[in-house]
């Protein structure tokens, strides 16, 4: 593209975004005028320019705000946001990255963080960037057996894979913890190993049927997404780890609920005594519901934040609410939004909203295995 026009492209995008950023933060247009002054400057010094600090905290809010696929927008103005874009080395990138699970965690009340890396030099090029191989820092491996049977996460196959040949071994358990793998730009992948004091893993287990307790399942207690590709003003950051905290649905009627993940759901049938032979007993569904109270009485009893698909409707209408009376309209993906269990029974299966993609935001890169 000529560098022009990309410069041209780039002016616009940074004067809609700081647009929203003064008028949001009461700002005065004359204060605006003049940053905007400022990044056509140094756009036509370096050919892009560098967000300050307050800019960063509140793209990031919003790329929160804007996530069509999220129930748990309502939060969105809590989000911590750790600056770590002058982070160069491999070992002060791990540990930012070890201090993002640490403080998300934080013993188990789960706080929202983001974790924000330097952005890609060139728009077009996402390896002028750091990157993150993980989908989630924290994740089990999946092994392939010779039977071809799986241990463990079946989603995590490739990426263990991919673990296994840049030289990471792990013990071949159903919950072994995938290394955290990146690479800076112009470098090689490399990988560590989470410190085990910084996981707080939840065991599962169900209140009413405690056959099921025999199966050793056992869960994180923090999902910190990190293949995701943050963009706030034309300015892209390729490596942008971000959590918030678990709707119990996420691992009760998914990642472990699956065929293709941890399919639980014919242990959960036996523990309870069901009749499996025929799908007319609604044997699936009866199970399904008991997994995910086992789950969410499971992080209850062990202090770790969670929310229900219920309270976690209930408070996406209290988001829509809150943006309606703000001026804003509520986009969001009506696929993504009516959780996995029970959808009809919230306000959400009834409602229709706008998929319309909002800058900054949040967008899927292609995974490297």
């Amino acid at each position: 593209m000529n560098p022009i026009i990309q410069r041209e492209q780039l002016y616009e995008s940074a004067s809609t975004f700081l647009a929203s950023f003064y008028r949001e933060s009461g700002r005065s247009d004359p204060e605006l005028t003049a940053r905007l002054d400022e990044v056509r400057e140094e756009l036509s010094k370096r050919g892009t320019y560098a967000h300050t600090e307050g800019e960063l905290i509140f793209g990031a809010k919003l790329a929160w705000r804007n996530s069509n696929k999220c129930i748990g927008r309502l939060f969105w103005d809590t989000l911590n946001i750790i600056d770590a874009r002058t982070i160069n080395s491999e070992d002060r990138m791990a540990g930012a990255l070890f201090e993002h699970i640490e403080s998300a965690t934080c013993g188990g009340i789960i706080k929202p963080f983001m974790t924000i890396f330097a952005p890609q030099q060139y728009a077009e090029k996402p390896e002028s960037g750091p990157r993150i191989w993980n989908h989630q820092l924290l994740r089990y491996a999946g092994y392939e057996q010779d039977d071809g049977s799986i241990v463990g996460d079946p989603a995590s196959l490739s990426f263990t894979r991919t673990c296994q040949a840049l030289g990471w071994h792990g013990s071949g358990t159903p919950f072994d913890l995938l290394p955290l793998v990146f690479n800076l730009p112009g470098r090689q992948p490399v990988w560590y190993d989470i410190p085990p004091q910084l996981v707080l893993e939840v065991d599962i287990r169900h209140p009413d049927y405690p056959a099921f307790d025999e199966q050793g399942i056992r869960w994180y207690a923090v999902p910190i997404l990190s293949d995701m590709t943050l963009e706030i003003g034309g300015i892209y950051y390729p490596a942008a780890p971000f959590n918030g905290w678990y709707m119990g649905t996420e691992i009760g009627a998914r990642n472990l609920a699956d065929k293709d993940r941890y399919n639980l759901l014919p242990a959960m049938a036996k523990a309870m005594g069901l009749n499996t032979s025929r799908d007319f007993s609604l044997w699936k569904d009866r199970a399904l519901v008991e997994l995910n109270v086992a789950v969410l009485e499971s992080y209850r009893s062990a202090g770790i934040t969670i929310v229900d698909h219920h309270t976690a409707a209930q408070q996406f209408s209290r988001f829509e609410k809150n943006e309606r009376e703000s001026g804003r309209d509520v986009t969001g993906r009506w696929s993504w939004l009516i959780p996995p269990l029970s959808p009809a029974t919230t306000a959400i299966f009834h409602n229709s909203y706008h998929d319309e993609v909002r800058s900054p935001r949040f967008y899927s890169k292609q995974p490297f295995s």
